[in-house]
């Protein structure tokens, strides 16, 4: 019977689950915050304990937030009737920080890719319909990564708006091949949105 991991070892492999971090990486930021931030470590733990408890999807447009509804879809000074979509909320923040689009979001909070099984079921789906009932949408902007993932995702939306009564397009390919909107810089940002082609009127 395998036995439980010591302390150690338990924090390395917690802070593996991090993007991008692997065995060495975690095992040195172990290192630091216990050798020389354990204030810092302590502030740390009680932050995350702290999101976990009060951090929430929004109701309508499924990105983070504390409250119901997220600070821009509560504001009233947003266009309606034109959505958004973005794979995660670092998105959102990316197209905020461009300062192209006055209308609302909605964020699928994944991607999808048969090659890792990410079916549908990886994707907001259902609650982007929800969403989209009764609404004063128009427009639809895809707004997904220009990689392998994010064509599949744009794919699945725009089959299923097709046959809807909504205009639809994409982020123009001013987001370089295989960029993801997390890095991509305000002003690409800004001429992709500006760019953007219809996919259906």
């Amino acid at each position: 019977m395998p036995q439980n991991p010591d302390a150690f070892t338990r924090l390395i492999n917690a802070l593996k689950i991090l993007p991008n971090v692997g065995p060495k990486s975690a095992q040195r930021m172990a290192y630091q915050l216990l050798q020389h931030s354990r204030s810092g470590a302590q502030e740390l733990a009680e932050a995350l304990q702290h999101a976990l408890k009060q951090v929430h999807h929004c109701t309508r447009c499924n990105t983070f937030c504390e409250g119901g509804l997220c600070d821009i879809c509560a504001d009233q000074n947003r266009d309606p009737r034109r959505l958004m979509i973005v794979h995660m909320p670092a998105d959102v923040s990316g197209m905020e920080a461009a300062n192209c689009h006055d209308g609302l979001y909605f964020v699928l909070m994944g991607q999808v890719n048969p090659a890792q099984g990410m079916d549908l079921s990886h994707i907001a789906l259902d609650k982007l319909v929800e969403r989209l009932q009764n609404s004063e949408v128009e427009e639809i902007i895809i707004a997904t990564n220009f990689t392998a993932e994010g064509d599949a995702t744009a794919y699945v939306l725009s089959e299923l708006f097709k046959n809807l009564p909504y205009k639809v397009s994409r982020l123009a390919r001013g987001i370089p091949l295989g960029g993801e909107l997390e890095y991509v810089d305000a002003g690409t940002l800004a001429q992709a949105v500006y760019e953007r082609k219809m996919l259906k009127e």
